[in-house]
């Protein structure tokens, strides 16, 4: 199949799944994955209607906006270092995966030396692997009480990487913690939190999160095809 043919079909079954869950469509959003995917196989996708594109890496990223550009949106969902901060603040519509508090301080910096309020997400490492990056659930509450503080960051949700699993279904009560603990974070009206997306799903498990409450779905394979 083609890439539009394949975006076609994911976004069909994201209707499908929405329906389900009688949950509006507008509240959900496709990320293309587009790490490691040629300049060609992307443009494709875009005049497709890939909205957003998601990168891991920031040189990577930052080579394919440079000759893509800014539309459609660029959302970075790999762990971020310290000192990629500047670039990331200068690239991304949205970060995904701010997991302590000196990522977000070096965010909130290059942010203001920006004069602009960056949108942010908080990792979390729902599952407690150690090979996962991401905040454990316990200190989530803190992390986002402290980076609230920061002037230059909007923290507006969380993020989540469950477990593989071949059976979908294993990964429904990852999804249903993170949901639990964003209401829970959101009951507490934490000044300037708005908590309002659910960063959750990939290729081999979407629907399931998104009949858990994803608002952003991470989906690469399933689009692009294997990586080479």
């Amino acid at each position: 199949m083609s890439i539009a043919d394949n975006l076609a079909r994911i976004q069909e079954r994201i209707n499908r799944a929405a329906l389900r869950c009688s949950r509006q469509l507008e509240e959900i959003r496709l990320v293309a994955v587009s790490k490691t995917v040629p300049l060609e196989r992307i443009r494709e996708a875009v005049s497709a209607g890939a909205t957003i594109l998601g990168e891991n890496y920031i040189q990577e990223a930052r080579e394919k906006i440079a000759l893509i550009g800014t539309e459609p949106e660029w959302h970075f969902i790999g762990h971020l270092q310290s000192n990629k901060a500047r670039i990331a603040a200068e690239l991304f519509s949205l970060i995904h995966s701010v997991d302590r508090m000196t990522l977000a301080e070096e965010l909130n910096k290059e942010a203001g030396k920006r004069n602009k309020i960056l949108p942010v997400l908080i990792q979390v490492n729902i599952s407690g692997e150690e090979t996962k990056s991401g905040i454990d659930a316990a200190g989530t509450r803190q992390l986002v009480q402290q980076a609230a503080l920061l002037p230059h960051l909007s923290i507006q949700g969380l993020m989540t990487m469950p477990p593989w699993f071949e059976n979908p279904e294993e990964a429904r009560p990852y999804f249903i913690a993170l949901r639990k603990l964003r209401d829970g974070l959101a009951a507490e009206k934490i000044p300037r939190v708005s908590l309002t997306e659910l960063s959750m799903g990939m290729s081999g498990d979407f629907e399931v999160a998104i009949e858990e409450g994803a608002t952003l779905v991470r989906i690469g394979t399933a689009i692009f095809g294997e990586r080479r």
